[in-house]
């Protein structure tokens, strides 16, 4: 049987992958910052705390061959921070991608990364879809912090033999 570890398993997104994994037979190790009510109960917890680019990996990450990365800062309507893009690139950025390493020297086969539609940007021209050939253009801290993360993974999948899979999903 397959084994997965979803981060962000406690939201609605990582809480619904976890079922859909489930129904479709695999094993779900989901981390978490703290044990949590809210998880399905055949995820099997593994508590991180908060995660950051120092966070260890190493016991979430044994015997997983895919990684399903949910987790991220979102949106805060009223962010007091005084340095709003550091405080994105720390956890969506740098943690997302201290997450990757970990998992590729690991031997993790595939890294999923829900990154989002506005790394292309707030609107299309005339109604049309984004394509694949439209040009970046994030227009807020948290998609430029998405956008970042995703050109890391990719660089990274370069270097490694693990896959790295990039959904943007529009707003949930």
């Amino acid at each position: 049987m397959k084994k997965i570890l979803i981060t962000g398993v406690s939201g609605f997104i990582g809480s619904n992958l976890a079922i859909v994994a489930h129904k479709k037979g695999l094993a779900i190790r989901g981390a978490v910052r703290m044990k949590s009510r809210t998880v399905p109960k055949f995820v099997e917890q593994n508590v991180i705390g908060d995660i950051s680019a120092d966070t260890n990996w190493k016991k979430a990450l044994n015997a997983i061959e895919i990684v399903i990365h949910s987790a991220a800062r979102v949106h805060i309507m009223s962010d007091i921070s005084c340095d709003i893009l550091s405080e994105y690139r720390k956890i969506n950025v740098s943690a997302t991608l201290n997450l990757a390493e970990q998992a590729a020297k690991a031997g993790v086969k595939r890294f999923i990364y829900l990154s989002s539609i506005k790394v292309n940007g707030e609107e299309t021209v005339k109604s049309n879809s984004f394509t694949p050939e439209d040009s970046f253009i994030p227009k807020d801290f948290y998609a430029l912090s998405k956008y970042e993360a995703e050109q890391g993974l990719l660089m990274l999948a370069e270097v490694s033999s693990m896959e790295v899979v990039i959904i943007r999903p529009p707003l949930v």
